[in-house]
């Protein structure tokens, strides 16, 4: 499928990269507008075509008492307010059957976290929904095994699949994004890298998530070098105070000059 397809997509035909952007779970109107706004100027003066990316709920948490929403139909009307009023597509993750078709009533694009990837009657319900669906590749997974899980899409009467790259497990605590898997991935469909949750540093003692943003400009720039078709990056206005993966995430004021960067990287690889 072309860019193009997706309702109130921008700059479908810049040839670009293009962008899922946000912060990692919605924790209420205001922040969710501020940031949409923000990152849509970006990405307009850029020619990013841009789809607002936001949680509408958080089911895959380490400990019982972190934060997993605000409500399921609030968030999933925020992100339709975020739609309407920027005139942006939107992304939200399901995680299980019964959220497909309910999430499909909001946002644009469904997207499968990387943990459940594999569950068959997810995808499959995702892809009856005609919605895009976006198929993060699962930590211990190999980028060839993704060949099955757009398989099961197709299969399901869609065309309509991608393949996001978020990391493999290294070791316990640590992952590393093997970039021999984006040009091996581009043959089943087209490859998102999500810079930030591959910047993870999982299972830590506390129950909480860390990370290293630091990396995160390092992390896009190979990845576009690579030919990675689109990205995926958590931002927020405040990380150290978000309520969701705060340690990976980029803080909002950095966007522009990351953007403005792997814009022009684009451009050399492009001409190459």
């Amino acid at each position: 499928m072309h860019l193009s397809e997706i309702p109130r997509i921008k700059h479908a035909d810049s040839d670009n990269f293009f962008l899922l952007a946000g912060p990692c779970a919605i924790e209420g109107e205001d922040m969710a507008l501020k940031i949409a706004e923000k990152v849509l100027s970006i990405t307009d003066a850029l020619k990013i075509p841009y789809i607002f990316k936001g949680s509408f709920k958080k089911a895959n948490r380490s400990r019982i008492d972190s934060f997993t929403g605000i409500g399921d139909e609030k968030a999933l009307k925020i992100l339709r307010k975020v739609s309407e009023t920027f005139d942006v597509p939107t992304v939200t993750d399901i995680h299980e059957v019964s959220d497909a078709a309910m999430a499909a009533e909001y946002v644009d694009v469904l997207q499968i976290p990387a943990f459940l990837v594999r569950q068959t009657d997810l995808v499959v319900a995702a892809a009856e929904t005609g919605k895009v669906v976006n198929l993060k590749k699962g930590q211990f997974m190999s980028p060839e095994a993704m060949q099955h899980a757009v398989q099961k899409v197709k299969d399901s009467g869609s065309d309509k699949a991608w393949i996001t790259d978020r990391g493999t497990m290294f070791g316990y605590q640590d992952m590393i994004v093997d970039f021999r898997g984006i040009p091996t991935m581009k043959q089943y469909a087209p490859v998102i890298l999500d810079v930030t949750h591959s910047l993870q540093q999982p299972n830590q003692s506390a129950g909480v998530t860390g990370g290293r943003p630091e990396m995160i400009s390092t992390i896009a720039r190979a990845g576009i070098a690579t030919g990675a078709d689109g990205l995926f990056i958590e931002t927020h206005f405040d990380p150290t105070n978000a309520k969701s993966d705060g340690a990976n995430m980029l803080d909002l004021s950095r966007l522009e000059k990351l953007l403005t960067d792997l814009t022009a990287i684009r451009r050399v690889v492009r001409s190459l």
